[in-house]
């Protein structure tokens, strides 16, 4: 079963290999921040992560745009 919160940014970017797209943004608590990466594609890849009242984050929702 896969973790879905995680105690630092970190982990979590790292649970779906994404640590190379985050530009070290923080998040506040209860907070969803959403940027895109440029990965050389046409529209980038976009990356979410959410920040929770506790202060876990959730595991990152990611996908090429386009």
């Amino acid at each position: 079963m896969k973790n879905n919160y995680f105690p630092t940014l970190s982990e979590a970017l790292e649970a779906e290999n994404l640590s190379h797209a985050w530009d070290g943004t923080p998040l506040a608590y209860g907070q969803t921040i959403g940027k895109t990466y440029d990965d050389g594609s046409r529209f980038g890849y976009y990356v979410s992560v959410y920040r929770d009242e506790r202060g876990f984050y959730e595991r990152p929702i990611h996908y090429k745009r386009g």
